[in-house]
Formats: structure tokens, sequence, C-alpha cells
């Protein structure tokens, strides 16, 4: 299904990933020859970032209460922001943001349907989970590409304003207990999803059994945060 992204790869490139919490001596495990080229880089992250805000935009239209709808619009407005920012360094290259995001816009939108919910609260979720997990993943990723990498960094760390969507997923299974267990399931089924696309983002010809072994403390990081993600909101992960 994911069979989509480019292979193209410059000579070297390097993935790091320091341990949460150690801003010193931290252990780092480097990767060799798996990160995709910067166009493909660039184009990934600018489209998910779209694809946020369109998913949200949706819940907003179909969400009767003020109050939600201006919560959930400004979680729209930070995926908004972090869209344009990226577009913003694609132009300065001199490329063209449609053309390199028109690769992925059938898979992403395809993983978009597959992670959209029957409820609003699975949809909720799903925002939360999976682009916490993926700005995750590109965060690490962006160590590969110097100042530019950089510069995406800093565009994915900002506020994402998705607290308030916490709150609401949070206050809902607070008072349903049937509902706290089947957005349990929907948050662990959205894991497997979500590592497809981010495994789908290396250069997969790659991870044979020696590579795969440096890859999954990337994977076994992001599985924490999501387990940390999945309980601050009251749920089990």
């Amino acid at each position: 299904m994911f069979g989509w992204f480019k292979r193209r790869q410059p000579a070297v490139r390097t993935l790091r990933l320091r341990s949460r919490g150690d801003a010193g001596d931290a252990t780092r495990v480097a990767f060799q020859d798996l990160a995709p080229n910067i166009d493909t880089f660039l184009g990934q992250a600018a489209y998910l970032q779209l694809g946020y805000f369109e998913t949200l935009s949706e819940l907003i239209a179909a969400t009767p209460a003020l109050a939600h709808k201006e919560a959930l619009s400004r979680a729209a407005g930070a995926a908004l922001t972090k869209h344009q920012a990226i577009v913003a360094l694609i132009r300065e290259s001199a490329a063209d943001p449609t053309d390199l995001m028109r690769p992925f816009r059938e898979p992403l939108d395809a993983f978009r349907a597959a992670t959209h919910g029957i409820r609003p609260q699975e949809t909720m979720l799903s925002v939360h989970i999976t682009a916490g997990m993926l700005d995750d993943f590109y965060d690490t990723l962006s160590h590969s590409y110097g100042e530019i990498g950089g510069r995406v960094a800093r565009i994915l760390q900002a506020d994402s304003d998705r607290q308030a969507i916490v709150q609401l997923v949070a206050e809902a299974i607070a008072a349903d207990d049937e509902l706290r267990s089947l957005l349990a399931l929907w948050g662990r089924r959205l894991v497997g999803d979500t590592i497809l696309i981010a495994r789908a983002a290396l250069r997969t010809g790659m991870l044979d059994a020696a590579v795969q072994e440096q890859v999954e403390p990337v994977f076994t990081e992001l599985l924490g945060a999501h387990a940390r993600r999945m309980e601050a909101i009251g749920l089990n992960a």
C-alpha cells in the first residue's frame, strides 16, 4: 500500500535520536543511508500537516457546540501554520510545493481515511495520536538535512494546540466507560497504521536484519511517547 516513497538518496545521511530527558551525553542511535531525499522529506511533511488541517476542519463543520468548534479551530490553525511554514521553505529552494506534495496525496489521503473514526471522538484521538507520532518521527528525520532540517524541526516542535482536543476526549470518556474501552482499542489500532507510514518513509530496501536492529530504538521511542499520550488522556495504550 505504501510503496509510493521515492528512492533517490544523497551519498550519506545520518538520522540521530537523543534519549528523552538527557540533554548532555545522551546515547545516540545513528543510521546511515536511510533518510529519504530532501524533496521527499519536505513534500511528505508538508502534506501531512495539510491533511491534519483538513481533518480538523471537517470536525469543526460537523461539531454543533460552539466551544468545541473553537477548540478544534485552534488545533486546525496550528496545523495550517506548520504546513505554510514548510511550504515557505520549499519555495525558498525554488521548488514547487504542489509538485513535491503531489506524489503523496493519494496514499496519505488513504491513511487519513483509514484512521478516520465513526465518532468525532475517534477522529479527534486519531489526529492527536497520529500527528504526535509522525511529528516525533519527522523531527528525528530532520537531523539528516542540516540547516533545512533544523528549521523543519523547529516548525514541528511548535505548539500544536491539541490540548483542547485531549480535554474533549477526556471529558467524553469520563462519562462513558464503554466509549473509554472503544477508544482504548482504537488508539491501539492507530499505532499499526502510523508505524507503517513511518517505516515507509525510510529507504525500506535497506532494512535488512542488521539495519533493523538500528531502526528499532526509534520505533521503541515512538511507542513510548504514544503510551504517554494515551495515559495522559486516561486511556491504556
